[in-house]
């Protein structure tokens, strides 16, 4: 499996670039924003791949962030959503629109992606609202959010390189429960919730249940924020 590309951009098509990695070209679908956001013919880039496999077609998809790969993953799970579709709407909305627009079931935010009509747009947001949360918490991790960087290094040769020395890893340290609160907190803030009412919808989750985690916790503020009625 492909799951990174890193080289120089050759060129620039419509809906795909050419990257050379080193002599070998590859060919990346990509989305409109991601396509705008490249840099020019010669320059390093570098993009998180996914790779479509048929009987007679192979494709790589790229993607500036983890966090965006992953939003394609889940909408190519929605019945009638193909892996082109899904490029378009994370296209028109961005990974932080696509979970927006889910968590508050706005199906027309997805309908103005190119190709996609209200059905398909209404069934997006059923199939995927309770995996929203999920998503929306894997965007407090910025290794999931920051794009994958391409230094210079990947434009010369390879040299012999020293055997890494073995380390001893460090212990992950768990996420407390105050930073649980802190992310889900910056989850609905970007759903566009008020400061004072996310709080509040926060604070009142995390107190009914102490063990949470910021999906659980995102899911259960969100139930309270629910327009009631």
């Amino acid at each position: 499996m492909i799951g990174r590309i890193a080289g120089r951009l050759e060129y620039r098509g419509s809906d795909h670039v050419l990257i050379d990695v080193r002599g070998v070209g590859y060919i990346v679908h990509v989305s409109d924003r991601t396509l705008a956001a490249m840099p020019g013919p010669g320059e390093a880039v570098a993009l998180y791949t996914e790779l479509l496999v048929r009987e007679d077609l192979l494709q790589l998809f790229g993607f500036p962030t983890l966090l965006e790969k992953e939003w394609h993953r889940l909408l190519v799970t929605v019945q009638g959503v193909g892996a082109k579709a899904a490029m378009a709407i994370l296209g028109t909305l961005g990974a932080e629109g696509v979970a927006r627009a889910i968590a508050l079931g706005d199906a027309r935010a997805v309908q103005a992606a190119p190709g996609i009509g209200p059905k398909i747009a209404q069934r997006v947001v059923l199939e995927l609202k309770s995996k929203a949360p999920d998503a929306m918490a894997l965007a407090a991790n910025p290794a999931l959010t920051t794009s994958t960087a391409a230094g210079d290094d990947v434009l010369e040769p390879v040299t012999a390189a020293e055997p890494p020395r073995r380390t001893k890893a460090a212990a992950p340290v768990a996420p407390t429960r105050a930073a649980h609160s802190a992310e889900a907190l910056s989850a609905l803030l970007n759903l566009g919730y008020g400061q004072g009412d996310a709080a509040q919808a926060v604070a009142q989750a995390a107190g009914e249940t102490p063990e949470a985690g910021t999906a659980d916790l995102i899911r259960a503020a969100l139930r309270l924020l629910a327009p009631k009625g």
